[in-house]
């Protein structure tokens, strides 16, 4: 006897990358996946997925696959924001802006970013005053 499969919701969430970047025009996975799970989503609505997740994430929900909508951002391989130390000021900006609280310091201190936290979203680039933060390919 095989277990029964989660609930649908919980089942999309899994595919999704979980950088929670909002590109898909929801707040994070968790929030897409129960969009789609209530028909209320495609499924080609998240570019970090590419068009490989769209297509499994079709599957699931039983429809028709399609490429994931490029009008939404690009795929591009995993990466991490990095703080340039000689340019932090230490304003907090990236911090607030940050959904998974990948990055730490306090106000007027230089902040850094937990590698193994970054989801590479960079929601944490545009935030930043001073363009101190930039994007590497993930260790």
């Amino acid at each position: 006897m095989s277990a029964p499969l989660p609930p649908l919701v919980e089942r999309l969430d899994r595919l999704l990358p979980q950088t929670q970047c909002g590109q898909c025009g929801y707040a994070g996975c968790r929030p897409y996946a129960e969009a789609m799970a209530a028909g209320e989503a495609d499924p080609d609505h998240c570019p970090p997925g590419g068009d490989e997740g769209a297509r499994a994430l079709a599957r699931v929900l039983g429809v028709p696959p399609v490429p994931y909508d490029r009008n939404r951002g690009s795929c591009k391989p995993p990466a991490v924001a990095v703080v340039v130390e000689a340019d932090c000021i230490g304003c907090t900006k990236c911090i607030q802006a940050c959904p998974v609280d990948a990055i730490i310091g306090g106000p007027k201190l230089m902040h850094v970013v937990l590698d193994p936290l970054c989801t590479g979203c960079e929601l944490c680039v545009p935030a930043c005053p001073v363009d101190c933060i930039v994007m590497e390919p993930a260790p």
